[in-house]
């Protein structure tokens, strides 16, 4: 659950550019790929003369790109299973939600460096920089001897994980034409829906038979034959600047880097101020506040905050379902096994038919049929987000069937399937081939931001209400107050209630021109 890319020669009309797909994240994933659309050509699966991704000049480049995001899809679903029994041994337990927030904070400051970096010179090298960092990450995580320095490999690993998002689709969209876009983004999308479902068990499985440091370890090595695949092509295919090789000034390249790293620090402050409910914590989210509000004005676009039409509000949009999503959905399985007694595995399987109808949505948005309903189609998703999300907490009425929990969300993920794919593709209506890279990034800000801020929000409301510890596991947080969940979900859904008035701001009042950032 990431992302972004590139685009089109010209800026295509609504009516002019076929849909796409994107990823669907698991709890922890990062948010899916945007879509790149070139005008002309007719969308679909498969091309003129049979040609389709698996053909002679794609296959290596299809094989080795899906075969890393199946990868890091079972790393990011996986990784919420070990957490816990590496935090116990590692004798960090007080600071478990640091290993998480470390990951989203660097990230957010990685995504502005791969768009820069890719508009510039291409994907080729923060993509293979990013797959570094994620791999020494991994190492850094699965070999730390103490809690500090396994939550450095997690900050290591996000910085690699925030530019390969941005840096992997500005790939697709160099390297593929437009009407075989929508197959590649189909096997993006399937590649979430195995491990969304077996990546927590084979997780657990690892950890029990083998230790949690395998869970991290194995990945770096797998990674390896799927990169010698598609480096080459990606070098042959996908490298150089975009558009006419022009760029933005360096000193405007500078100031968004250093805007990206006050976003991050100030994200990684509210979150320890939200962690830590004491009058003192009103200094760091102070101090995060100050360097969050400039930099989230400089690297969005403008109007974003107010809802402006046309790409305001879809990256707008993009954040305010992501986050109401993610951080309901973080919140679930703790509800189940503390309130309904369920095993973790039972609680996590609770979800897994999410990972099915997110990339039914996605799939569904991506026929022609749909495109003359696309803003339509997002006010229907977010209403279905918005009802999975206020009916959750019905199962804490000890007369409601558990198995309703998972058919609502199993509604919220074809919805968040619909909305997710359907940014995507308005987002590339509205960018020039130049601004790929930056307008990318800023849609993954906006996705990750909001799940650093309404998981801050909704961690502090839920200890607020004696929620317990959730840090400290199932058995510490048994006493949590019901009211504490609700706390937790019903602000979430009235968020994603507000992104089904958003939805009514995508479109443009006028013709589509490339609309820069601040």
């Amino acid at each position: 659950m990431a992302a972004p890319n590139p685009r089109d020669t010209t800026v295509a009309k609504t009516s002019d550019v076929p849909p796409g797909l994107t990823v669907p994240p698991g709890p922890t994933a990062p948010p899916g790929p945007v879509v790149p659309v070139v005008p002309g050509g007719e969308g679909g699966e498969g091309g003129e003369g049979g040609e389709s991704v698996l053909s002679g000049p794609y296959r290596a480049l299809s094989i080795g790109i899906v075969s890393v995001v199946l990868l890091i899809a079972f790393e990011a679903t996986a990784v919420g299973t070990a957490m816990p029994v590496a935090a116990r041994e590692l004798d960090g337990v007080s600071l478990y939600a640091f290993a998480f927030s470390a990951y989203f904070t660097t990230s957010l400051f990685a995504m502005v460096l791969a768009g820069q970096w890719s508009d510039r010179s291409g994907p080729l090298a923060p993509l293979t920089t990013g797959i570094a960092a994620f791999a020494a990450g991994l190492l850094l995580g699965g070999t730390a001897g103490a809690m500090w320095p396994f939550i450095l490999g997690r900050a290591v690993q996000g910085l690699g994980g925030g530019m390969v998002i941005v840096a992997l689709y500005v790939v697709v969209s160099r390297a593929y034409p437009q009407r075989l876009r929508p197959a590649i983004m189909a096997a993006f999308a399937a590649s979430w829906v195995v491990p969304s479902v077996v990546g927590p068990l084979a997780s657990g499985a690892v950890t029990e038979h083998l230790g949690w440091r395998w869970v991290f370890l194995g990945i770096p090595v797998l990674v390896t034959l799927p990169l010698a695949l598609a480096l080459p092509q990606i070098r042959r295919l996908a490298s150089g600047p975009a558009g006419d090789g022009t760029a933005a000034p360096a000193s405007s390249g500078g100031r968004r880097i250093r805007l990206a790293l006050a976003i991050s620090f100030g994200a990684g402050l509210l979150q320890y101020a939200a962690q830590d409910l004491r009058w003192l914590s009103l200094l760091p989210g102070a101090a995060g506040v100050a360097l969050l509000v400039p930099a989230v004005l400089g690297l969005l676009p403008r109007g974003t905050c107010r809802a402006a039409r046309g790409l305001p509000s879809v990256v707008l949009l993009r954040g305010v379902a992501a986050g109401s999503f993610i951080a309901a959905e973080s919140f679930v399985p703790l509800m189940l096994v503390t309130q309904r007694g369920l095993s973790p595995t039972l609680a996590g399987l609770s979800l897994a038919a999410g990972g099915v109808t997110w990339a039914l949505g996605s799939w569904l948005q991506s026929r022609p049929r749909i495109q003359p309903h696309r803003e339509r189609l997002t006010t229907l998703g977010m209403a279905l987000v918005a009802g999975a999300v206020a009916a959750a907490p019905s199962v804490l009425i000890e007369s409601v069937p558990v198995w309703t929990l998972a058919v609502a969300w199993a509604f919220g993920c074809l919805g968040m399937g619909l909305v997710i794919s359907s940014t995507s593709v308005l987002l590339l209506q509205l960018s020039a081939p130049e601004e790929a890279g930056t307008n990318s990034a800023a849609l993954q800000i906006s996705d990750g931001l909001s799940n650093v801020l309404l998981l801050a929000v909704g961690g502090a409301a839920f200890a607020a209400l004696g929620g317990g510890t959730v840090a400290h596991g199932a058995t510490e947080a048994s006493g949590s107050h019901p009211a504490a969940f609700a706390a937790v979900f019903l602000p979430m859904a009235a968020v994603a209630l507000a992104g089904v008035w958003v939805t009514t701001r995508l479109r443009a009042e006028t013709s589509v021109t490339p609309s820069g950032t601040k």
